[in-house]
């Protein structure tokens, strides 16, 4: 899996912009797929001459023109073709929090309960706004989509539990 298969399946659908493409990339699949912004614009780039998306120049009133980005036959390919590989084993996302709280030991005990209560307030604000999501689209969408969502509801949630666990056990030892 990577950015290009995303995109495509993003675009099966309908067509999208650079925007609207960024706005998913951050909302809806921030749980279980990382992309950095810098990445989108250079590989919607390298779709178009690949043949795999078009773009189409839509104006707007009072406002700039917008580039909508349709799928080809092509990319439709790929992305089918993507979807009917084997699937690749899960990799964990980079992780500064869990790097630090691994070697924890090296900073006291002081500087790990701040490490985790920031975790624990930047989870909890991940699960509110996944719960959000899925209370807004949850009519509209897939049961393979739904299944998705409550997996990173149901993470969120052990994440928090354990934080919580921890700070309990760590504040005990001061």
């Amino acid at each position: 899996m990577n950015s290009q298969d995303v995109i495509l399946g993003m675009l099966m659908k309908e067509a999208l912009t650079g925007y609207e493409i960024k706005q998913l990339l951050e909302n809806v699949f921030s749980n279980f797929y990382s992309s950095s912004y810098g990445t989108i614009y250079p590989t919607l780039t390298r779709m178009e001459k690949e043949g795999l998306i078009t773009k189409e120049n839509v104006p707007q009133d009072g406002k700039p023109n917008k580039n909508l980005i349709n799928i080809t036959p092509k990319g439709r390919d790929c992305f089918n073709a993507y979807l009917l590989a084997p699937l690749e084993g899960d990799r964990i996302k980079k992780s500064d929090f869990m790097m630090r709280l691994y070697f924890g030991e090296f900073v006291g005990y002081d500087k790990v309960i701040i490490w985790l209560k920031q975790a624990q307030e930047e989870s909890h604000t991940k699960l509110d706004q996944l719960l959000e999501q899925y209370s807004l689209y949850k009519d509209e969408m897939h049961p393979a989509q739904i299944i998705c969502i409550q997996i990173g509801i149901e993470e969120y949630k052990a994440k928090l539990t354990t934080i919580a666990e921890g700070l309990v056990r760590l504040e005990e030892l001061l």
